[in-house]
């Protein structure tokens, strides 16, 4: 039978066991700081070179899904993620750029081993799920690396 402390463990969020919001906003930081000078992403952005509400927005999305605060809800509503993407172009190229800036910041965030596993997967499903060419939605890059 499990003790409390175990069951405890168990139902921790992945926003509790990486200390809050503070992790989230240095993960995003550190992705964002590959994509201000990425030449494929940036350009996608409407308010480069200020990417400051887009680091707002990924932060509270990153959080309020990892189990913290529902900020992003009460700011913008339900995600609706694809459809907040439609308007740019998000095909294999976009995909791969955001998803080596999106592992290079999970590398450098300090998350556990476990943590980073977790990150990464949800990170390469969300990326291919928000494609929006007429490519197939296979994935081949490697992201752990």
């Amino acid at each position: 039978m499990p003790n409390d402390a175990d069951a405890e463990a168990e139902s921790i969020s992945v926003f509790d066991a990486v200390g809050g919001m503070a992790f989230f906003e240095r993960l995003v930081d550190h992705f964002y700081d590959g994509v201000e000078t990425d030449d494929v992403l940036a350009p996608l952005y409407p308010e480069a070179p200020d990417f400051s509400g887009a680091r707002h927005r990924l932060t509270l999305f990153l959080a309020q899904y990892w189990g913290g605060p529902t900020t992003y809800a009460e700011e913008r509503g339900h995600p609706k993620l694809r459809m907040r993407h439609f308007p740019f172009p998000v095909g294999p190229l976009q995909r791969d750029h955001w998803m080596l800036h999106m592992a290079n910041a999970v590398k450098l965030s300090g998350a556990s081993p476990e943590i980073e596993h977790t990150l990464i997967e949800y990170f390469v499903r969300a990326a291919e799920h928000l494609r929006n060419d007429t490519g197939l939605p296979i994935s081949s890059a490697d992201y752990r690396r």
